[in-house]
C-alpha cells in the first residue's frame, strides 16, 4: 500500500505536535520565588495583613508555606524540612512548581534589602510615572539621590 505525500506531512506534523505538547504539559516550571515562610493555618488576606496566627508555631497539622504578598500566593513547600526553624523569615526558595507545591531545591535566607550606607548605587535606566526615561545621572542632584520605592497598597 502507497501512501501519497501530503498524507505522511499531516501524519508526520500531528506526531511532532502531540510530543511538542506532552513535553510542555509534562515538564515543570523550574525557578525561584520569594516571599515569607508562614503556616497555612491563614488565608492570603490574613497573610497580608500580617496576622499573629500566620506565624503560630506548633499549629496542629499546619503546614509551612511560602506566602508572596506581590501576588498574594501562598505555595507548599515540600519538602517541609529545609524550611522548619524559618517561619516568619522572608526568603528565596528554588525549586520547581507543580500546581501550587514548589519542589524545594534550596532555601536562602533574604539579609538585607537594598544597598549599604554609602554603597553607590549601579548605573540604571527606568521610566518614570510620565513616561520619561530616568537614569542614575538624570537623577542625580547637588547633594546625591535618594530613590523611593514603593508597592501599590489595596486602601
Amino acid at each position: 500500500m502507497r501512501m501519497s505525500f501530503p498524507v505522511i506531512c499531516m501524519v508526520a506534523i500531528l506526531f511532532a505536535f502531540g510530543l511538542t505538547l506532552n513535553s510542555q504539559t509534562g515538564s515543570p516550571n523550574s525557578g525561584s520565588w520569594s516571599g515569607v515562610i508562614i503556616n497555612n493555618n491563614c488565608t492570603p488576606d490574613e497573610a497580608f495583613a500580617e496576622a499573629p496566627k500566620c506565624t503560630e508555631k506548633d499549629v496542629p497539622g499546619a503546614r509551612l508555606v511560602l506566602y508572596d504578598d506581590t501576588t498574594r500566593q501562598m505555595y507548599m513547600l515540600d519538602p517541609q524540612d529545609q524550611a522548619i526553624g524559618h517561619l516568619g523569615d522572608s526568603m528565596t526558595v528554588t525549586g520547581t512548581l507543580e500546581g501550587n507545591t514548589i519542589r524545594v531545591a534550596s532555601l536562602k535566607m533574604h539579609t538585607s534589602i537594598g544597598l549599604a550606607v554609602g554603597q553607590k548605587a549601579p548605573d540604571f535606566s527606568a521610566r518614570d510615572q510620565f513616561g520619561k526615561l530616568q537614569t542614575l545621572e538624570t537623577l542625580k542632584g547637588s547633594k546625591g539621590t535618594v530613590l523611593l520605592f514603593f508597592r501599590s497598597a489595596d486602601w
